[in-house]
């Protein structure tokens, strides 16, 4: 399998940096993105810093932050061959205390951030007659919660699931394939020490681990059939709950 280029979004921690560190592994270059530059940094050096692995400090709201990301993979490895759009926020709060400014904030990191990247990369992808789009969605835009009020972050994925399926469409003829992953609860730093009171939102009893989305995000990008899929990992949660 030749080598690939990947450019991860997000990827100073959790998910991001897994995926990341997956690539890696498996023998890929990966250009790795987050807003906070210290976090980058560590992670870059935690990664190996080695030739394989470049960096771009930048908010994916803003298309310059894509454009950088595609600048660096051009320099630095002459192409780019797979996205996945990871930066993503999530948090709770009442539908009846959401005002402009908190909606914004997810419409702008998780979909403008999705939206703006894809559209900076793509052209690329065009020009290779080829490419690999992988957006982070969740379940929860299928499945609600009554006790994780969230309709501003679950609006802007379910926004990234509907995306998915029009770019596969309006691309498929092109060779370029689009996939969402859309994952449970993941233990991250986003949810601290409290990930496993979540055990029981899936029907195995325990939440996942970076690594289970990682190899799913891996398992899509080299299947060169796989294209407006939006793929659980999820341990059940959207099929049911564990209830003990």
């Amino acid at each position: 399998m030749k080598t690939q280029t990947i450019i991860v979004t997000g990827a100073s921690s959790g998910i991001g940096k897994e995926i990341a560190r997956h690539f890696l592994k498996n023998g890929d270059n990966v250009v790795i993105n987050s807003s906070t530059a210290e976090k980058l940094e560590a992670v870059y050096q935690e990664l190996g810093a080695g030739d394989r692995l470049a960096m771009v400090v930048g908010d994916v709201k803003n298309k310059s932050t894509g454009e950088q990301l595609l600048a660096m993979a051009l320099e630095k490895f002459a192409g780019v061959d797979i996205l996945v759009n990871n930066a993503g926020i999530y948090e709770t709060r009442p539908f009846l205390e959401v005002d402009e400014a908190y909606l914004d904030r997810f419409l702008d990191t998780n979909l403008k951030g999705t939206f703006f990247t894809t559209q900076a990369i793509l052209p690329q992808m065009l020009k290779q007659a080829a490419g690999v789009i992988i957006n982070i969605g969740t379940p929860l835009v299928h499945h609600a919660l009554g006790g994780a009020p969230s309709t501003a972050p679950i609006a802007s994925k379910a926004a990234i699931h509907a995306l998915t399926l029009q770019l596969a469409a309006e691309f498929g003829k092109d060779n370029i394939r689009v996939n969402t992953v859309a994952p449970g609860v993941i233990r991250t730093p986003m949810h601290g020490d409290a990930a496993d009171q979540s055990a029981g939102l899936h029907l195995l009893n325990r939440v996942g681990e970076v690594e289970d989305v990682a190899e799913m995000v891996y398992a899509i990008a080299k299947n060169k059939f796989i294209s407006g899929a939006i793929i659980n990992v999820d341990g059940g949660m959207a099929a049911g709950h564990n209830l003990n």
